[in-house]
């Protein structure tokens, strides 16, 4: 599993012109799931996740996490994470999870995220979704289980 972490001042889905979700700041997070992965390693990265401290303190050191700072998550699935260029300019996505895998751990990790505390918006699993990021510092984290 990947948890591609952004930190945003402000983020927000649409899908066909509506806005589905939106937050302040906080982190946007695109979560990609791959063949073998578990609710194990899903509820494992949603704690790191909860934890991480890139958020400046008052010193302007990144000592802060996203529950230190009372942010939130904008969670979106993406396969795409998951892409193999290694053979060619076409990517491949065999690495990624079949989509009822990916949703039900998708799921997981959005569960595992909220029992931390932390207040999660989430796109639309499997949509064609416009994703709205506006970075903070640029200040982009992966994470793997």
């Amino acid at each position: 599993m990947r948890v591609l972490a952004q930190r945003v001042i402000r983020g927000g889905v649409s899908i066909e012109g509506k806005e589905v979700a939106s937050i302040g700041p906080g982190l946007v997070l695109l979560i990609g799931v791959a063949k073998g992965d578990t609710e194990a390693a899903a509820q494992k990265l949603a704690r790191k996740t909860a934890a991480l401290r890139i958020f400046a303190d008052a010193a302007g050191k990144l000592n802060l996490s996203l529950k230190d700072m009372d942010g939130q998550a904008l969670a979106v699935s993406q396969f795409t994470l998951y892409a193999d260029t290694s053979r060619g300019n076409r990517p491949g996505f065999d690495p990624a999870a079949e989509p009822e895998l990916a949703e039900s751990l998708y799921e997981c990790f959005v569960r595992a995220l909220k029992e931390q505390g932390v207040p999660v918006q989430t796109g639309v699993f499997q949509a064609h979704m416009l994703v709205s990021i506006e970075n903070d510092g640029p200040v982009t984290v992966l994470l793997e289980s």
